[in-house]
């Protein structure tokens, strides 16, 4: 299945899907580890379907969040300007609202 091309913040720290800004891959990280870590989380998300009890589900999903956190995509911020962090936030409702609307469409709710 293709990779969805999602719109992404000018200054490429977020893309947004269903209307919410969500923190990007943190740039800095080299392509083998960054392919590491994917791979890391979609077998820890894999485990977390799979599991059989509730304390497997739990286990699975600390390790969702900690390949998350070693991408960048939660936890610390990877940018340095001390800029606060939007993740789950509309674009409307962040310093991006003026970019969002310059390039919305009809159906970016959806992206």
């Amino acid at each position: 299945m293709p990779r969805k091309d999602y719109p992404r913040t000018p200054d490429g720290r977020y893309f947004v899907a269903k209307g919410r800004l969500w923190r990007c891959t943190d740039p800095r990280l080299g392509d083998s580890e960054r392919r590491r870590l994917v791979k890391q989380l979609m077998q820890a998300r894999l485990a977390v379907r799979n599991a059989s009890s509730e304390a497997q589900a739990q286990a699975a999903r600390a390790c969702v969040d900690a390949a998350k956190i070693a991408l960048g995509e939660r936890g610390p911020v990877w940018w340095d300007d001390n800029a606060p962090d939007y993740t789950n936030h509309e674009p409307l409702n962040t310093p991006y609202a003026a970019w969002w609307q310059s390039r919305s469409h009809p159906d970016d709710d959806e992206v």
